[in-house]
Formats: structure tokens, C-alpha cells, sequence
């Protein structure tokens, strides 16, 4: 099989597109779709199922896929290694963290390491589902959970605390808090059911002070961290959030100061193939040299 076509067919199975496909190919819609169908016939089999939405793969095309997947994967394995210098770490450091980690702590670090090291060229990838290190979807993750693939290196750099937080002038509005119970009389802010959870334990003021199997409603739910912070900013009630989030910030105060929210450990993420690799290590010793400038 050739290997210019099996990396358009690769392209396409990822963006399920022809159109897409040729974008980020550089390539005419109909250069990528004579490719596919030259594929298609050296193969003599169908690898997709052509409809007016898209794309699908074949269970033929399923298969090829995966492969190729692999293939790739191991190529740009290859490529890092070899680009890696000992002496002088260089090439592309795809990193991922959720959004809000991502965001509010890790991107305003980036400036710092590009100037140490500048031969790098960072790409950070931050959402809240889980990338498949092994597949190479990225080089290095920073999770708020242990790490739930197999073969993955990980290593406990911070952990991360949560507390009550509400805005002052909702304070002032609704009142002080006295202990947990005071929570039935206040409007709460936590995690939209049926979304990945970014950060462990959001939502423990729903069952917080309350008897087993007891559970408060919450006033609103919102499927994304910083869309919580900026309810409760608001003043639209009281969350649970991780204090790297809030900062200095003399319009928000901490509800309820002398009740400790549930510790959260976060972890350094990196495939067993990149251990010797000169880039990890010096992200990771960079991030273990700001840790302690932060408060977590």
C-alpha cells in the first residue's frame, strides 16, 4: 500500500471529511477523494460509507484505520526520538490538561519555559476528556485523577485543594454562613450530571453535612468549571472550586474558611517510550521548580 495514501486515508478517517481532509493536507477536495477511491481499488474493498453529512468507516476501513493508527503513532515516536537532542532539547511538546487547570495555571507558565527553552515548540491541547497518551494524542498530560491507561509513567507533583467560595456581594445580600447545614438555605452551584467531572469532588456541597444518602438540589448546574467560577463570581450562589482558580481576588471570599474541601492529587502523565526523552524531563523539572510558587 502506498504511503502517501494510506496518510491522506489517515486524515480522513480522523476528520471524517473529504473536505476537511484536504485543509489540512494542503490539498484540493478532489485530489483527497481520487486518493481514497485509488485506495479503495487496490484494496478492492469500500473503506468508507459516503453520505450527505460526511464520512463513516467500513468495517474494512475500521480496520485499516486502527493499523495505520498504530503505524503512525510509532512513526512519530520514531521522529521525537530522533529529533530529541541529549544536550540541547528540541521539536514539538504536545501537552494536555483539562481546561481550567490548563488555562488558569499552566498557560501563563508557558512564556517562562519557551524563554529557557526556546528550541521547543510547545502545543498544548487542553479539554476535559482524556487523550490516549499511547496513541500519541499528545506527549505529556497534567491530570487530576491517576492515570486509567496502562503503561503510563506517572508521577504526584501537587495536590490541589477545593473550598466554598462564593462572591462577596452575595454574602453581603444573603448572609454569612455559620456551619455545613446552612448550605439547605443557599443557593448552590456544582457539575452538570452526565459530563466528565474535571476536577474530582465538585459537587461535594450537594452531600456535605448531610445524613447518608441525603442529597441537597442544587440552584444551578453548569457542565464546565469556569463557567461555574464565573456564576459564583456573579454572585449567583456558592461552589466548590480549587483555589488555584481564585487567587487574590478581593470580590470573592471563602465560605465556611475553617471546613476543608476534599484534597485533590494531581499527577505527571508521559507514555514508558518517552522516558529518556530530554524534552519530558525538562518540562517536568520546570513544573517542579513553579509548584511551590503557587497556591494550590
Amino acid at each position: 500500500m502506498d504511503w502517501d495514501k494510506l496518510r491522506i486515508f489517515h486524515t480522513v478517517g480522523e476528520v471524517g471529511s473529504f473536505t476537511h481532509a484536504g485543509e489540512s493536507l494542503h490539498l484540493s477536495q478532489s485530489a483527497v477523494s481520487r486518493q481514497i477511491s485509488a485506495l479503495e481499488d487496490s484494496l478492492n474493498t469500500r473503506l468508507f460509507h459516503r453520505h450527505a453529512r460526511g464520512l463513516i468507516l467500513t468495517e474494512q476501513g475500521e480496520l485499516l484505520h486502527q493499523t495505520v493508527r498504530e503505524v503512525f503513532g510509532k512513526l512519530a515516536l520514531t521522529e521525537t526520538r530522533i529529533k530529541d537532542s541529549k544536550d540541547r532539547p528540541a521539536g514539538d511538546l504536545r501537552i494536555t490538561a483539562t481546561m481550567t487547570l490548563g488555562s488558569m495555571w499552566l498557560a501563563p507558565l508557558m512564556e517562562r519555559f519557551a524563554k529557557l527553552y526556546p528550541q521547543i515548540e510547545i502545543h498544548m491541547l487542553l479539554q476535559d476528556e482524556e487523550l490516549d497518551l499511547a496513541m500519541r494524542e499528545a506527549d505529556v498530560a497534567i491530570r487530576l485523577w491517576p492515570p486509567r491507561q496502562p503503561d503510563l509513567i506517572q508521577r504526584m507533583i501537587f495536590q490541589a485543594h477545593v473550598h466554598i467560595y462564593a462572591s462577596r456581594a452575595y454574602i453581603e445580600e444573603n448572609g454569612q454562613l455559620e456551619d455545613l447545614k446552612d448550605l439547605d438555605n443557599h443557593k448552590i452551584i456544582t457539575f452538570g450530571d452526565g459530563a466528565l467531572m474535571p476536577i474530582p469532588s465538585l459537587n461535594w456541597l450537594v452531600t456535605a453535612g448531610l445524613k447518608a444518602g441525603e442529597r441537597r438540589r442544587p440552584f444551578l448546574t453548569i457542565n464546565n468549571v469556569f463557567g461555574i467560577f464565573q456564576a459564583m463570581r456573579a454572585g449567583a450562589g456558592i461552589a466548590m472550586l480549587p483555589d488555584y482558580m481564585i487567587g487574590d481576588r478581593p470580590d470573592i471570599v471563602r465560605v465556611l474558611p475553617s471546613i476543608e474541601g476534599p484534597q485533590i492529587d494531581a499527577y505527571f502523565v508521559y507514555p514508558e517510550e518517552l522516558r529518556s526523552s530530554k524534552k519530558i524531563t525538562v518540562f517536568r523539572d520546570f513544573l517542579l521548580e513553579q509548584i511551590p510558587k503557587t497556591s494550590f
